[in-house]
């Protein structure tokens, strides 16, 4: 039985989620898979409770099962110099199920194949320009680590789902994250909660000349863009990050191959509903090409992907899931944005399974056809 996600008075534009209570993913019937299939994209984030007793195999073939085209490889593919990476620092493959990593806080023992590993939740204090203090931190304030979708963003295309498994959670508590951007903004969370924002909400929140610049804009994302953003810095609502001329420049990264640069449609069509989402990766844009024009001035190319994604995270458009152990999340990669949250102390111990796989499809492009009903018609 599917539950959509009733939002609090403070959650107003929350119009995505629902929750499971009476699945097993351990068993799971051809049936109840298609009805799983659908409501993922329809709703796009899922929740199904009691799972506790799902395996890395189950979890790494039920990931691979919402996308036939998989090609069987970790989204973000072997990285080149994964020590460098802002990816690699927070996740560990598991040796028998290299596609599921190991992700959390505090010391794991005897798991699935790895005898012993000292996990770390990744901290805004690493990757945001400024920081919190560390008396803000202990009483309890935090931040929205970095918006993303999952996706290497050069070579392989996006997983179209992402499978997020809570093992075993912290004690909770609530924790106020702060905008810290001028607005004021704040959000009371739990602790260690995955915050989301759908990308349809996004694109319906834009105003109409946005709308219409978005569906005549190309994103290009820098090569090796991990990489390329290791030592630049993000805005402190995690949303894109400052511009101060730290980004790789091509000498400093590996070699680059001109074929795997990702060039993506800022808009993309949901392969279920049809509905419109619009969806950037913000972080790891190097250049917006507009009308066939590329914009060429990245400070430029980032302020405007902030003018059209910033209300998308307003407080009330962000559902912050309270993870309870057991909690199997899978959501529609393509169609959502996600963020780490939680300002961790070492008493506090998070184990969580992350899965998703490399599509051999691209994004859906949004048509002529699809836009219209956003055309303004000239009177």
């Amino acid at each position: 039985t599917l539950e959509p996600v009733v939002p609090t008075e403070k959650q107003s534009g929350v119009d995505f989620g629902a929750i499971i209570n009476d699945l097993d993913l351990e068993n799971l019937s051809e049936q109840d898979f298609e009805k799983l299939y659908d409501a993922v994209f329809r709703y796009q984030v899922v929740v199904i409770r009691n799972q506790g007793h799902v395996t890395p195999e189950t979890q790494c073939a039920l990931t691979k099962k919402f996308d036939p085209q998989n090609i069987d490889l970790y989204g973000h593919g072997k990285m080149h110099r994964a020590s460098e990476s802002v990816i690699s620092r927070d996740i560990s493959p598991l040796p028998n199920t290299p596609q599921v990593q190991l992700l959390g806080h505090g010391v794991v023992k005897n798991h699935y194949g790895i005898e012993e590993r000292k996990l770390t939740h990744p901290s805004h204090t690493v990757f945001h320009k400024t920081q919190l203090t560390q008396e803000e931190m202990d009483n309890d304030i935090t931040r929205f680590y970095r918006w993303h979708m999952d996706a290497a963003l050069y070579r392989y295309n996006p997983p179209k789902v992402t499978t997020l498994f809570g093992i075993k959670n912290p004690e909770p508590r609530r924790q106020t994250l702060r905008y810290d951007d001028g607005t004021g903004d704040t959000l009371d969370v739990q602790l260690g909660t995955t915050a989301f924002i759908s990308g349809q909400k996004a694109f319906e929140l834009l105003p109409q000349h946005l709308k219409e610049l978005a569906f005549k804009t190309k994103v290009k994302y820098a090569p090796h863009p991990y990489l390329w953003m290791s030592k630049a810095k993000a805005r402190p609502t995690g949303l894109g990050m400052e511009s101060d001329g730290k980004e790789l420049t091509e000498e400093e990264l590996p070699e680059i191959n001109e074929e795997y640069i990702k060039i993506y449609p800022m808009l993309w069509k949901n392969p279920v509903t049809n509905k419109i989402h619009l969806q950037v990766h913000p972080a790891a844009v190097q250049d917006l090409i507009i009308d066939g024009k590329p914009m060429g001035d990245l400070k430029k190319v980032r302020e405007l992907l902030y003018e059209m994604q910033r209300p998308a995270i307003n407080p009330e458009n962000v559902f912050a899931h309270e993870w309870a152990d057991g909690d199997m999340v899978i959501f529609h990669n393509r169609g959502v944005l996600h963020s780490v949250v939680g300002s961790l102390k070492d008493t506090d111990s998070r184990v969580f399974h992350q899965c998703n796989i490399s599509s051999a499809d691209e994004p859906l492009p949004v048509s002529e056809q699809d836009f219209a009903p956003y055309t303004v018609k000239a009177q």
